[in-house]
């Protein structure tokens, strides 16, 4: 897996507010595995196929309309490595030809197998089984977040990422967050906007980064791919003014949050702050079929 020669470019954001806004352009990073998704698979896949057993397979987990599935079914059509998708829900077995991000990983040749909700919550107890399974398989965690990962999120960061004295990101899993917070430059503050209302994850990321330096934010709109209407318009106003989409689970809270604290006066006039796009726009046509199914306006 090689790093894409492009510039990943670092665009202003005006605001009414003595303070300036910047967003990394992360989602330009690859046209399939976008985001931190791609620093996040980076160390994992490339330490794997350094050493290429005969029978490749990588293993993963994800719900429905998960960014990190659509993400290593591309990698693995990419290059030729077998896939397996553990889906949270049996229900979408007889579904999921009807579901965008699952179509797609399908049609990258990825393997999906379906099981219960109550089993998914126990993935430790289905590691175990998959590695006596398929004993040659790189099993990656939901979310692709684990120490590897960390290690890739260190590329998101460089000379024309040091002089913020804000960095911002989206947290699902922990994994980009803890990355950002290891390896930013020193006195820099690092912010996570949490999309997911789940009690362990501070402890799963206090486990991936030795440094403090960092504070979560409920961004979750009461729980995980939850919108609503002023979310939406947030993302689609958003767009027409700066010219860049935001999805609608992760990078799109995270921007509305920015911008009422900015406009509240949480950051110090003449801060800096500099914001992640992760990716994840593949997530909006599934989005927007269920908010055309309630009959409310769509993501454009």
């Amino acid at each position: 897996m090689k790093i894409p020669n492009i510039h990943i470019p670092i665009v202003e954001i005006p605001t009414e507010k003595n303070v300036k806004l910047f967003m990394k352009r992360e989602d330009l990073i690859h046209p399939y595995i976008s985001g931190n998704k791609f620093w996040k698979l980076f160390w994992n896949v490339n330490q794997y196929l350094e050493h290429r057993p005969q029978n490749s397979l990588i293993i993963t987990f994800g719900g429905a309309f998960s960014n990190h599935i659509s993400a290593v079914a591309a990698f693995g059509n990419l290059y030729g490595v077998k896939t397996l998708g553990i889906i949270r829900g049996e229900e979408l077995e007889q579904k999921w030809i009807h579901n965008p991000t699952l179509l797609s990983a399908k049609r990258n040749e990825m393997n999906l197998k379906f099981v219960t909700r109550e089993d998914y919550r126990h993935k430790d107890q289905l590691t175990f089984f998959l590695q006596q399974e398929f004993p040659e398989a790189l099993i990656i965690p939901e979310g692709g977040t684990n120490h590897s990962a960390v290690k890739g999120v260190k590329m998101m960061l460089n000379e024309h990422t040091k002089d913020f004295d804000y960095l911002c990101t989206a947290v699902g899993t922990g994994g980009t967050v803890a990355g950002i917070a290891e390896f930013c430059e020193y006195g820099q503050k690092v912010i996570g906007f949490k999309v997911v209302q789940d009690d362990s994850l501070e402890n799963r990321i206090s486990e991936l980064t030795t440094k403090n330096n960092y504070h979560l934010i409920d961004a979750s709109l009461g729980g995980y791919g939850k919108l609503n209407e002023e979310n939406v318009r947030f993302i689609n106003d958003f767009k027409a003014k700066y010219n860049i989409p935001l999805d609608p689970v992760y990078t799109g809270k995270m921007m509305q949050n920015v911008f009422e604290m900015i406009n509240e006066g949480y950051f110090p006039e003449g801060s800096k702050i500099l914001c992640f796009h992760t990716g994840g726009l593949q997530g909006i046509e599934g989005a927007n079929m269920l908010l055309e199914k309630q009959n409310k306006t769509v993501i454009v």
